[in-house]
């Protein structure tokens, strides 16, 4: 059987594989995250994944039955990536843009072996309520906002600003867990083991 990486230190990833019976071991791997000059959402979070995919695969040269997933997730508001907030500023103007609005998650998950790398990508519409000044000021002050693409969190304590989710919710966690559990079978690496 295919030895599975994922190449992510996210626990919520880790939490997410764990809960379909995947077994795996986590892989560290580097790579440049920025947008490149006029890269379009769908395509940034597809190169991500595709690149920490193969990253983790070149460092496991000596496995040849390695297969290493990679996946990413972006918050996108009008047409702009909303990356994780670089101080309380940023997290409070985030939080005001996506007070009483849609927004779309787009996560994209990447497979990669000797066989070559599978990419799928999903997208999901997200409705938040209006969030109030002092809400967002107390929200910031938990923590959970400053490591989030897009300033929070929908399985913590951000919950309660989410009125509706349309699409995949694993996927707005970081994982698409159908997508990916179709790109394990297709390299013969079963769920629920």
């Amino acid at each position: 059987m295919p030895s599975l990486y994922l190449a992510s230190a996210s626990p919520r990833r880790r939490e997410l594989l764990t809960q379909i019976g995947v077994n795996f071991r986590v892989l560290a791997s580097s790579i440049d995250e920025r947008v490149l000059p006029a890269e379009k959402p769908e395509c940034y979070v597809e190169r991500l994944a595709r690149t920490k995919a193969e990253a983790g695969l070149a460092l496991l040269a000596a496995d040849a039955n390695a297969c290493v997933l990679g996946a990413d997730t972006s918050v996108v508001l009008d047409g702009r990536i909303l990356g994780k907030p670089e101080n309380r500023d940023e997290s409070l103007q985030m939080l005001q843009a996506l007070s009483g609005r849609e927004h779309q998650v787009l996560t994209a998950v990447a497979l990669a072996s000797r066989q070559g790398c599978k990419t799928r990508l999903v997208a999901s519409q997200v409705g938040f309520r209006s969030i109030t000044p002092a809400e967002m000021q107390a929200y910031w002050q938990t923590g959970e906002p400053a490591d989030k693409a897009g300033g929070y969190a929908i399985q913590g304590l951000a919950a309660i600003f989410v009125q509706y989710v349309h699409g995949s919710y694993s996927a707005v966690v970081g994982l698409p867990l159908c997508e990916t559990a179709e790109l394990l079978t297709g390299c013969n690496i079963p769920c629920w083991q």
